[in-house]
């Protein structure tokens, strides 16, 4: 053994500094503890900004002015912590942020704020004995409660006012906002594209332009032309349209020549781009040498080639189709197949083409075929995609000019609105409910008949009094940031036996939360609670927690020493 030791020594440089290197274990309370420290701190960070009365968080960034903000998924991005399993614990609740707010587009802070509370209290009673197993399953079954319960406190949105109170709620209360949400909606239809864009002026304003959008996004993310978006955006693009997969890069050079000449962008739709022509486009363009991006095209069988030809109407593009005689590899004039476009926007999941100059009669000849199928069709489905095709190219597009006195406030405005955005749309999805915590506080009415049921355990029954409590935690917080004692409150609504009732924390008093306009998505109170218990009950049941060793910095200098050798180079006179 003495002798493998020495041997190992004697491999390492004499002079030379190694540090270990390796993975840090920590193992049940212990673990458990450490990593409750970084999700607590990430909470207290995230819920310093719910409610009207929420303050803002200033957050230094790498390049440019501090940000500041009010939306609480923007407040967890930002946050990560040296010490690793605080970071550990911190990184999956930011995780529940995320989530919730790609699933619902809103309701971050309440979920981080939902999932410390499940996981502060399940961590105390782990620590007394009782079993994590048992207690995530106790939650599980009270999470499956609430959600009945919110969907009973549910209304449909049926009024213009009502989508204007959602927007203005999830805003933090700003009515001009609600305003513009509402009359934008109003303009393009419930199912309409209404996109956000930095303002000219001081004033927030809504402009409509004629635009057509669906649900698909670029084929590779090198696409993406704005690294902090992750969206492809062009100005003035031309359009190349084609019914088949494109593989061969050969096939597209004519048209990339083309556009490379007049020192053009280019958007290609295609039934898929793959193979030797996506690495040439993706290369090209890392390169600096072409403005291009590629997307599928929507939809299956017939109702894609409808909608690709939507598409050339609205660009005047010509679509390429080997069935009409018009194959990619036998063009001969390039220019005849390429349409324009003002402005086109391409996401991961989404592609907006607005045409300012679109051929208005071409449009309207197409929407009165469109309307003369769906009234000749019996096939409920085919109805429905007449309808989606008819709203898209006719329904334009709605773009919210956030404006602002400075960067930041633009900034900080925009985060606002785009969660006002998220929410009305969960809000038309699947309906509200009383705004303020409280659908969350009279959902749990359901759990103590729960309690009774003899099936559970103790250790069951214990889960579901920790969502009980923890479903307070959002009203309490509101209630704190307005500087009112939320015990109290919760108190008061507790006596209430009318389900709408709830805080106005804006202006202090006790109202009928649904005549007041302070309503929640339905969408985004039940996806926050479903999240942070998801996530909490991971937590709890984790025995185990790994992290590397962080490497120490090396000392000033240290090794530059070794440098000195390099005196030696004078022996190689040139």
């Amino acid at each position: 053994m003495k002798r493998g030791f020495s041997a190992a020594r004697s491999l390492r440089r004499p002079g030379s500094k190694s540090y270990a290197t390796g993975k840090d274990i920590q193992f049940g309370v212990e673990a458990r503890k450490r990593m409750l420290d970084g999700v607590e701190r990430l909470a207290t960070a995230v819920a310093v900004t719910l409610g009207p009365r929420g303050r803002n968080v200033i957050i230094e960034q790498s390049y440019g002015a501090p940000k500041i903000t009010k939306d609480g998924v923007t407040v967890a991005k930002s946050i990560e912590f040296a010490e690793p399993f605080e970071n550990l614990g911190a990184q999956l609740v930011r995780q529940v942020a995320n989530k919730t707010n790609d699933t619902a587009g809103d309701g971050t802070t309440t979920a981080t704020v939902l999932a410390h509370a499940i996981f502060s209290e399940g961590f105390k009673c782990v620590v007394q004995g009782t079993s994590p197993v048992e207690i995530k399953r106790g939650i599980d079954l009270a999470v499956k409660e609430m959600v009945k319960g919110i969907e009973e406190l549910s209304r449909d949105v049926a009024e213009k006012d009502e989508i204007k109170q959602v927007a203005t709620i999830s805003a933090n209360g700003d009515t001009d906002i609600g305003s513009l949400i509402s009359e934008a909606m109003a303009k393009v239809g419930r199912n309409g594209v209404i996109d956000t864009a930095d303002g000219r002026t001081l004033e927030t304003e809504v402009e409509i332009v004629e635009g057509l959008s669906f649900d698909r996004g670029y084929i590779s993310p090198y696409f993406a032309t704005n690294n902090k978006t992750q969206k492809a955006e062009f100005e003035n693009p031309a359009i190349l349209l084609c019914t088949k997969k494109i593989s061969n890069l050969q096939s597209l050079l004519p048209f990339l020549n083309t556009v490379a000449q007049q020192n053009q962008s280019l958007v290609i739709i295609a039934d898929d781009v793959d193979g030797d022509a996506l690495m040439g486009l993706v290369l090209n363009k890392l390169h600096g040498k072409l403005k291009v991006a590629a997307v599928k095209a929507p939809g299956f069988g017939d109702n894609k080639m409808n909608i690709i030809r939507d598409i050339g109407v609205f660009t005047g593009a010509q679509e390429l189709n080997d069935e009409a005689g018009a194959g990619i590899d036998n063009v001969t004039n390039p220019l005849q197949y390429l349409g324009r476009a003002t402005k086109v926007t391409i996401s991961k999941d989404q592609t907006i083409i607005i045409n300012n100059e679109a051929p208005r009669e071409a449009v309207e000849e197409r929407m009165e075929m469109i309307k003369s199928q769906i009234a000749a069709t019996d096939s409920s489905y085919e109805r429905e995609k007449f309808q989606e095709r008819l709203g898209k190219l006719g329904g334009g597009v709605a773009i919210i000019r956030v404006g602002g006195a400075s960067d930041v406030e633009v900034g900080e405005k925009k985060d606002r609105v785009v969660d006002a955005l998220n929410a009305t749309r969960a809000a038309i999805a699947e309906g509200i409910v009383p705004g303020g915590g409280v659908a969350l506080l009279y959902a749990s009415k359901r759990l103590p008949a729960l309690l009774e049921d003899p099936a559970l355990t103790d250790d069951m029954k214990i889960g579901v009094k920790i969502v009980r409590e923890a479903v307070r935690k959002p009203c309490t917080m509101i209630s704190k940031n307005a500087g009112v004692n939320g015990d109290v409150t919760i108190h008061k609504l507790v006596e209430y036996n009318d389900n709408s009732m709830g805080y106005n924390a804006a202006e202090d008093s006790f109202v009928d939360m649904f005549q007041a306009g302070i309503v929640d998505p339905t969408k985004v109170c039940k996806t926050a609670l479903q999240d942070a218990a998801s996530v909490a009950g991971m937590l709890l049941t984790a025995e185990v927690a790994i992290t590397d060793i962080p490497t120490p910095p090396a000392a000033g200098g240290g090794d530059a020493g070794g440098m000195g050798g390099m005196g030696g180079m004078g022996g190689m006179g040139f």
